[in-house]
């Protein structure tokens, strides 16, 4: 009999570790949203908030006077927590919870909000709504400003009936849509690939009261040649040559989008038109040639053309020396790069901050940390233009093995003043994220939370894809179902990996069921052979 209970007892312990086995932990960042009020982690390793952010909002009591920009950034951050907790509710509702707060309406407050939620175009829109209304009630009219950076959020999010709502607003009032208006909404339309909206939107500039000029026609190709619609960019060129006034700046256009494609032979045939124009190729022409060599391998041919440059008299600029050096690291031909760096200084073209990042970039790729170290302390001697930037600390934090490494690189970078942007915390939420230090990633969530530089898209991809390596699954789905909640988009790869996750879950499932079924069976069977023997 007593082997008989052991066994029912070692089932019902199997059964209890299967159970825990297809129940991961739920998702930290999303219990995190009960909070009322958003109360920063102190940092790991004594570094304080502020090196993670450039935002200096008080959590703790407002003093009796403060200045104005902290009073702003109090009541923005107060605008900020309840269009999170709320934001699930109608819109009546969030719209009387903020007249309860009973802020004063102004520029900069709204810019501030705005601001914060970049990358979460509902709570943004349903305060812009709010505003307008209010403001129409106690005198308060938004500016351009505003509307621009609306727009601007709006189009990133690819909510065009939106945008296309504030555009008719914003013409109902006179002397609202301005030049940088215009760039915007070209610039969203080209990167979500309307590539006709954008050109009607052109074509109609001056219905909205604008000057349809060179200017703005080369805005439009330059957003065209920006998000990879070169070929349209060119034919729209070549048809309004008779329209526009023959300049170099415009072939320049052309020429760098076939350059960005990686386009040689197309970049060879614009430039044999450039050379035959009646336009005279300028120090860009060359430099966006020797780019475009130098990034398909041609190093060699673009070393001649920058010498013979220096031979002719034609001096090239800080730009071009900087495409060729970037081409030699790429091609690891280091010393050849360096030599060309400390040819620089003598022909009267002094490195400037891209060209040590160029160096640093691939001297971190090769562990060269020796060489790094050295050309930073430069950068750092130097000042001025040639300051270390959120792009030289980004490669030292991509070079980094271990948490305190990043802690270093952190407080160099806040003592050098450079803030950080939203590319720099994306890359130490993925280090964190491949360390499995949650503490800290927690940590970074919050400061860009807060900060209003996230998180954004590739911040739930980093989190989602880490959660899945880490087998957290289900928390993984949470991440991207909050994701998609804010009207983002996700990558091809994250909805196979979403797909996957949904698989392996339901057949997990199965199992669970399975299990316990014959665990039932087995108890069943267990309870009536104790009967027969009592």
């Amino acid at each position: 009999m007593y082997s008989r209970f052991r066994l029912l007892s070692l089932q019902i312990q199997s059964l209890s570790k299967l159970h825990s086995l297809v129940r991961p932990t739920r998702n930290p960042f999303i219990s995190r949203q009960i909070l009322e009020f958003p109360i920063p982690i102190q940092h790991y390793h004594q570094i304080s908030p502020s090196s993670f952010t450039n935002n200096q909002t008080p959590i703790n009591p407002v003093p009796h006077n403060p200045p104005e920009s902290t009073s702003t950034d109090h009541e923005a951050l107060k605008i900020q927590t309840l269009l999170k907790i709320h934001s699930d509710r109608p819109i009546q509702e969030i719209a009387q919870r903020i007249d309860d707060c009973k802020v004063t309406l102004s520029e900069d407050l709204v810019l501030n909000v705005l601001k914060r939620h970049r990358s979460d175009w509902k709570p943004a829109f349903q305060f812009f709504c709010w505003a307008c209304k209010t403001g129409n009630s106690i005198g308060f009219s938004p500016g351009t400003s505003i509307y621009n950076e609306i727009l601007d959020i709006l189009g990133r999010m690819k909510r065009f009936d939106e945008v296309l709502q504030v555009l008719d607003q914003m013409s109902s009032r006179a002397n609202l849509i301005n030049e940088r208006t215009y760039g915007i909404v070209v610039s969203r339309y080209a990167a979500a690939h309307k590539v006709d909206e954008a050109i009607d939107f052109f074509n109609k500039m001056e219905d909205l009261g604008l000057q349809r000029d060179l200017v703005a026609f080369q805005t439009l190709l330059l957003a065209l040649c920006r998000y990879k619609h070169v070929e349209t960019a060119e034919s729209l060129f070549r048809n309004k040559k008779n329209e526009f006034k023959d300049d170099i700046k415009t072939w320049n256009i052309i020429l760098n989008g076939w350059c960005v494609l990686r386009s040689l032979p197309d970049a060879k045939r614009f430039w044999k038109d450039i050379v035959t124009s009646e336009c005279r190729p300028d120090k860009f022409t060359y430099g966006i040639f020797i780019n475009s060599l130098s990034k398909s391998g041609k190093t060699t041919t673009s070393m001649k053309l920058l010498r013979t440059m220096w031979e002719k008299g034609f001096n090239p600029d800080v730009a071009i020396c900087n495409t060729v050096i970037d081409g030699l690291c790429f091609k690891k031909r280091i010393p050849d790069a360096l030599q060309v760096f400390d040819e620089m200084s003598s022909r009267d073209c002094p490195p400037n901050v891209a060209t040590y990042n160029t160096l640093i970039k691939h001297l971190c790729k090769i562990q060269r940390m020796e060489k790094v170290n050295e050309l930073l302390n430069e950068m750092e001697e130097k000042g001025e233009s040639c300051s270390p930037n959120s792009l030289t600390y980004g490669y030292l934090l991509s070079s980094a093995k271990k948490p305190e490494e990043v802690d270093d690189i952190l407080e160099r970078m806040k003592k050098s003043g450079c803030k950080l942007q939203e590319d720099t915390y994306n890359l130490i939420l993925r280090l964190f994220m491949e360390w499995g230090d949650e503490e800290r990633v927690k940590c970074i969530w919050d400061e860009m939370e807060t900060s209003g530089l996230g998180p954004d898209r590739r911040s739930y991809t980093i989190v989602i894809h880490g959660l899945y390596d880490k087998g957290m699954m289900e928390a993984a789905l949470e991440c991207f179902a909050q994701m998609v909640s804010k009207g983002m988009v996700p990558e091809p790869r994250t909805k196979l990996l979403v797909d996957d996750m949904n698989l392996k879950l339901s057949g997990t499932e199965r199992v669970r069921e399975m299990g316990l079924r014959n665990c039932n069976t087995s108890l069943e069977f267990s309870l009536k052979q104790c009967k027969k023997v009592g």
